[in-house]
């Protein structure tokens, strides 16, 4: 399901994880909990994966991640300001000390001329940390290759918080 290079990946953000004694929690749109399988799909993961949210609607946004309406409404559920707030609502809404949101358009259809489809919005948080943010416009790839280009970029930003 996933390509060796995502799985090398992934284990390697685990190995480090567990080394460090930390846990992750996942907040997902546009990737509907493919940073999670993919972490889960790591033998061992249990001990570091401590949950995933698959926030795929703006209501579930704010119910499960406590992202107020009014930023959603103000910046759209793709943007900087809802990506940081999924992740530092992923924090606040579980024992993990590592999150990591992805928001975005995978396509085919959704997209604007402002909000393109492959435009992604990343954000990883460390309690105690400021969190991190990243935007990348893929392009109109295909929304599985969009999809594995945000789940490759999650797990780079998720490691920089070591």
């Amino acid at each position: 399901m996933f390509s060796p290079a995502l799985l090398s990946l992934a284990k390697t953000v685990l190995d480090t994880a567990r080394a460090k004694n930390l846990r992750i929690a996942t907040a997902e749109s546009c990737t509907g909990g493919l940073i999670a399988g993919l972490l889960s799909e790591i033998p061992g993961s249990s001990d570091v994966l401590e949950r995933g949210f698959v926030t795929y609607s703006n209501k579930a946004k704010e119910e499960l991640l406590g992202v107020p309406e009014a930023l959603i409404r103000d910046h759209g559920a793709v943007s900087e300001a809802v990506a940081r707030a999924m992740a530092e609502g992923a924090a606040a809404n579980s024992s993990a000390q590592l999150t990591v949101a992805v928001t975005g358009i995978a396509g085919p259809g959704g997209g604007t001329k402002l909000k393109p489809v492959g435009l992604v919005h990343v954000a990883a948080c460390r309690k105690g940390r400021p969190t991190l943010h990243e935007e990348h416009r893929f392009g109109d790839i295909g929304r599985a290759q969009v999809r594995s280009k945000t789940i490759n970029a999650a797990l780079k930003l998720l490691y920089r918080l070591f």
